[in-house]
């Protein structure tokens, strides 16, 4: 490390001041950007030392994202099952017995990726005919070009619409739900999907269910999944996104923000005060990363020794899962575990009150 370096060498005391860096993000990083998300990004480094995951999912971080999907979470010979598509295979009669008779359901899949999550289930409703269209939204519009595509392969006769959306920020748009002809069907159902155990790598959990809330009306479902358990007992073991996505999602950073490899390390651990698995980047030396656009002019000072988050997940414990839900107006109808017991699919529905 850079601190034992300097007292194990033999430099003059006014020579051995900290080394300092600039980091100027690459002409890439401008160009997947837009400005609003730059200052975001700005914002959230200055406040909370982060850079929001959602936003790894953009340009290069879509392809990222897909390939560690399809190596590994996609079921294969070896790997037969894949956690999400089973808690739905499970759940699906539940679906199917509360929708009411001869009526279609649009599905909305928040966050939908490359939509392999909802290929079976979108299946089994198509069969029985009982899905009007497929709304794939997100907040990567690479990602949402990777869902068009699959899904046509898959169901070309279903009805498919996409938008870019940061549920973080922003309800649904509700013209997203209207048929061509512009008119929204009045009680027609819809599901909400958030799938990926995405609720967990949000930074406010609390806004991000209430957009779904003031995107429901009172027929439609919420479904979402995440692990289940307490964050603190982590044994320190780092597996599936942890591990795999992370380490992409920490070249990608480097590469885009402009810092050298040999300047920092990759750090995953228990953050006490956001209860959540972190990975975070810790500088070894002081840094100035410097923002420079047309009307952005910033400067990051990072000193040596601090930490970026560039993954978060948190993991639910039900009873506070429940508070979550209640404070956003939202009703847990059921919910359902794997056979490990290490993640749940939650369904809620608009709070009757």
């Amino acid at each position: 490390m850079a601190q034992n370096f300097y007292s194990n060498s033999q430099l003059p005391s006014d020579m051995s001041t900290a080394i300092s860096r600039t980091a100027k993000p690459s002409s890439e990083f401008y160009s997947i950007f837009s400005e609003e998300e730059i200052l975001g990004i700005i914002n959230a480094l200055e406040i909370r030392r982060e850079i929001p995951l959602k936003y790894s999912y953009k340009g290069r971080g879509a392809k990222i994202w897909d390939d560690f999907y399809l190596k590994y979470l996609i079921p294969r010979w070896y790997r037969t099952s894949n956690v999400e598509i089973e808690l739905l295979k499970a759940n699906f009669n539940y679906f199917n017995e509360n929708i009411k008779s001869g009526e279609k359901i649009n599905v909305v899949d928040v966050g939908a990726g490359n939509s392999y999550p909802a290929k079976d289930f979108i299946q089994k409703l198509n069969k029985l005919d009982k899905i009007n269209k497929y709304i794939a939204l997100d907040i990567s519009e690479e990602l949402l070009d990777v869902s068009r595509n699959n899904f046509k392969k898959w169901f070309p006769q279903v009805d498919f619409i996409s938008s870019p959306i940061d549920i973080e920020n922003n309800s649904i748009p509700k013209k997203l739900f209207q048929n061509k002809a512009d008119i929204e069907i009045e009680n027609q159902a819809k599901i909400f999907l958030h799938l990926g155990v995405t609720i967990g790598n949000h930074q406010n959990r609390d806004r991000v269910f209430k957009n779904f809330r003031d995107s429901m009306e009172k027929n439609d479902f919420l479904v979402f999944t995440n692990e289940i358990g307490s964050n603190s007992t982590w044994n320190g073991n780092v597996r599936g996104g942890c591990k795999y996505h992370v380490e992409e999602i920490y070249g990608w950073v480097k590469n885009k923000i402009g810092i050298k490899s040999e300047d920092c390390e990759l750090v995953r651990k228990y953050d006490l005060k956001t209860d959540s698995i972190v990975a975070n980047m810790r500088f070894h030396h002081d840094y100035t990363i410097n923002f420079s656009l047309t009307g952005i002019d910033k400067n990051i000072e990072i000193s040596e020794g601090e930490e970026i988050t560039i993954w978060r997940h948190h993991k639910y414990e039900i009873s506070q899962l429940l508070q979550e839900l209640e404070r956003s107006e939202l009703e847990l109808i059921q919910y359902s575990t794997d056979k490990y017991k290490s993640h749940i699919m939650v369904i809620c529905k608009v709070a009757s009150n």
